[in-house]
């Protein structure tokens, strides 16, 4: 492993720890004896992804990662709890016999995730998945999401709290 501070290609494992997921190793330079942290993660044989206009993409972890969070932002979730959305991701993915998959399934699975976690990060990461041009659209997907409220009607502000 090379060294972050002087680039020296070699290093020693000085503690190695379970981190769920991953392995955490720290790690010190043979050269410079600077100590640095590395994480080592199973690498999952994913697919392709299929966009829209018929491009091909490798799946990207880190702009799946990337959108998670912009629809998080201001959110009671943890980077962790992402984390553990974008490897609940990458597993389904793995699953799959396909070798190309199009963004809307990958869409689907994501927001399957962020359903669980959090509501309103759910329906922000749809608003720009599905490309929402409507209140109406809003409505199609908060719907399923009330459940038996919905047939209540509107809620006035401040009641229901």
């Amino acid at each position: 492993m090379q060294c972050p501070q002087c680039d020296h290609p070699e290093s020693r494992v000085v503690d190695s720890r379970d981190a769920g997921e991953a392995i955490r190793r720290r790690r010190e330079c043979e050269a410079c004896a600077h100590r640095f942290t590395t994480f080592e993660r199973i690498e999952f044989r994913l697919p392709v992804i299929l966009k829209r206009d018929a491009r091909k993409q490798p799946f990207s972890r880190e702009k799946l990662l990337s959108g998670l969070r912009l629809a998080c932002r201001k959110r009671p979730v943890t980077e962790d709890q992402l984390e553990d959305v974008v490897l609940r991701v990458e597993r389904e993915l793995s699953r799959r016999a396909d070798r190309e998959v199009p963004t809307s399934e990958l869409g689907d699975i994501a927001m399957a995730a962020l359903r669980d976690l959090d509501a309103v990060a759910y329906l922000r990461f749809a608003s720009v998945y599905r490309a929402f041009e409507a209140p109406e659209d809003f409505l199609n997907v908060v719907g399923p999401l009330l459940g038996p409220l919905a047939a209540r009607g509107p809620v006035e502000p401040g009641e229901g709290s």
